[in-house]
């Protein structure tokens, strides 16, 4: 049965740092979930899942797992695996017995180790390399074995370190579909460090958004995406459109986009504010806001648009095809589900 894993306050002041690498951090991840947690380098990501992992001493704030406080119990003990962004395999052991490493350090024999150990090749999907040495397997194989011999050790939470980031692309999409296929059949309670918003949204239901080791957002993936809660988490979340203006106090923007309705922004004082357009939402025709393509960027199979509109460009994701050329005069059609408003 999957577990639930939350901290409370979790701060963490390095030796000799008057500024803490994370800075009360409050977090649940549901059991059998993913929580992603998301920020970019410096930001306290790997800090955290070292505290939660007993590998190092937080300053201030608990650990619980499914409501025990683990935060004085040794790493060892607590039923928390670590994938590491390297695999760190015990290079003088074949891939079978690294994977049988628990079962032999609680006294199995190489036998029946090695018997148990085939079970975790099996599922992620190696079992014909077993006797190999670690010196010949792939990077991506490598880290399918980390994996393999964590989930051997039976943990109640799991926690993933950026493990994929060093992978080419094919690699990573072959790894995100283990780990997808791998939620499916144990029912896996996951937390996991990443950079990259959209590994974030392939794998986890929640992301938690850490800047300068605060929690800034914590959501499902789509309101992150939608309704980030400041400007830095709009950006990690791919957001590339940033419309400065004055907003109400209720539900009106004012650019030079004219005047857009905006729901769902919690209490925030009229002033100056930034509308967030999401621009795969926006779509172009003959009505909406005129403006005119001022510039055309490929971006694999589709392409960016930058479209004018007086003093603002806007920047739209284009559909596969598409005739539009620079100097076209067009329309912005920007549905309520593109739009939020922040403070700068």
């Amino acid at each position: 049965m999957s577990v639930e894993l939350s901290v409370r306050g979790l701060t963490k002041v390095h030796a000799g740092q008057q500024v803490a690498a994370l800075n009360g951090m409050d977090l649940t991840v549901p059991p059998g979930s993913c929580t992603a947690i998301l920020g970019p380098s410096g930001s306290g990501k790997s800090t955290a899942l070292r505290l939660i992992a007993g590998l190092d001493v937080p300053t201030d704030g608990t650990v619980h797992i499914d409501g025990v406080d683990i935060t004085g119990t040794a790493a060892e003990e607590r039923g928390v695996g670590m994938v590491f962004q390297r695999p760190m395999l015990f290079p003088h052991m074949s891939v079978l017995d690294n994977i049988g490493f628990s079962f032999r350090a609680a006294g199995d024999s190489r036998r029946r180790s090695r018997e148990r150990a085939r079970e975790y090749l099996d599922l992620v999907h190696l079992g014909d390399i077993g006797y190999r040495a670690v010196s010949e397997v792939s990077g991506g194989q490598a880290q399918r074995v980390a994996l393999a011999r964590s989930l051997a050790g039976a943990p109640r939470v799991l926690l993933l370190d950026e493990p994929f980031s060093a992978l080419d692309p094919g690699l990573r999409t072959e790894m995100h579909d283990l780990v997808r296929e791998l939620r499916s059949s144990l029912d896996q309670t996951l937390l996991l460090v990443t950079h990259d918003q959209q590994e974030a949204a392939v794998l986890a239901d929640l992301v938690a958004v850490l800047v300068g080791g605060r929690l800034e957002h914590h959501s499902d993936i789509a309101t992150a995406y939608t309704r980030p809660s400041t400007l830095a988490v709009s950006r990690l979340m791919g957001g590339i459109n940033e419309i400065e203006g004055h907003w109400d106090g209720t539900r009106v923007h004012r650019s030079d986009l004219g005047e857009l309705t905006v729901d769902g922004v919690d209490a925030m004082d009229a002033g100056t504010a930034v509308l967030l357009l999401r621009h795969e939402f926006i779509r172009l025709g003959d009505k909406g806001i005129p403006g005119f393509v001022s510039a055309l960027r490929p971006t694999g199979f589709r392409s960016i648009a930058d479209v004018t509109v007086g003093s603002t460009v806007v920047k739209v994701e284009l559909p596969a095809g598409s005739s539009l050329e620079i100097g076209d005069v067009v329309g912005l059609d920007t549905p309520a589900k593109a739009r939020f408003v922040v403070k700068r």
